[in-house]
């Protein structure tokens, strides 16, 4: 079994060892390294390679939006994930620019953090849902307002509902079921997304549609 290699970074160290027991209970996932603070995350990410990194927010030395930031920039291939008790418009849209795939609340139960992490390492975007409707919130553009480019200009419209779904936080799977797909199909119509739109994840990509106004409320409702 392919094993999932991951980075907890969390100045607490209850909740590191906290969150090594859940993940660890999964045969596929294993903790490889624990920093604990946002310098030696980095400098960790380096050494031991993780597949994904779990960051939290608030840390001494280098913050969690700063390390998600370095770790990118560095070891583009690492998905970082957020874990944090923290739901702040400025830390969401900061740890969002910086890089990062998946951002959830220290409130979620241990399967769904499981879950959360093969997500990120497939490749997807996780938002808990209160962080999401704060992104939507913040994207959707005003009364009135056209969006520009058109929608038809630069997405197909099969490409678009694959989008819309993802932003309502589908797997790839999911989506394939949904619109009678194959799981390669989905994840064909994913790549010519990012590079249409020049994007790096799916998140970005969900972001990128909301500020353009091709995904609405109504559309994630």
């Amino acid at each position: 079994m392919e094993q999932i290699k991951i980075l907890i970074a969390d100045d607490h160290a209850v909740v590191r060892e906290g969150t090594r027991q859940i993940l660890e209970q999964e045969p596929d996932l294993v903790v490889v390294a624990e920093a604990s603070d946002g310098e030696e995350a980095v400098n960790l990410a380096g050494s031991a390679k993780p597949n994904v990194a779990i960051i939290d927010i608030a840390m001494p030395k280098v913050d969690g939006i700063e390390a998600t930031r370095k770790i990118k920039a560095l070891y583009p291939g690492i998905a970082v994930m957020i874990l944090t008790a923290y739901d702040d418009e400025q830390f969401i849209f900061s740890l969002l620019e910086a890089g990062a795939a998946g951002y959830l609340l220290k409130s979620v139960r241990g399967r769904e953090l499981i879950d959360a992490v093969r997500r990120i390492y497939a490749g997807e975007s996780v938002l808990h849902p209160a962080i999401a409707r704060k992104v939507l919130n913040r994207f959707v553009p005003g009364s009135g307002k056209p969006a520009k480019p058109e929608r038809a200009e630069v997405l197909s419209k099969r490409e678009t509902d694959v989008l819309k779904l993802a932003a309502r936080g589908l797997s790839n799977q999911e989506i394939a079921n949904e619109l009678f797909l194959s799981l390669r199909t989905v994840q064909a119509h994913l790549g010519h997304i990012f590079n249409k739109l020049q994007v790096g994840s799916r998140t970005e990509a969900v972001v990128r549609a909301m500020k353009e106004g091709w995904v609405t409320l109504d559309d994630i409702a």
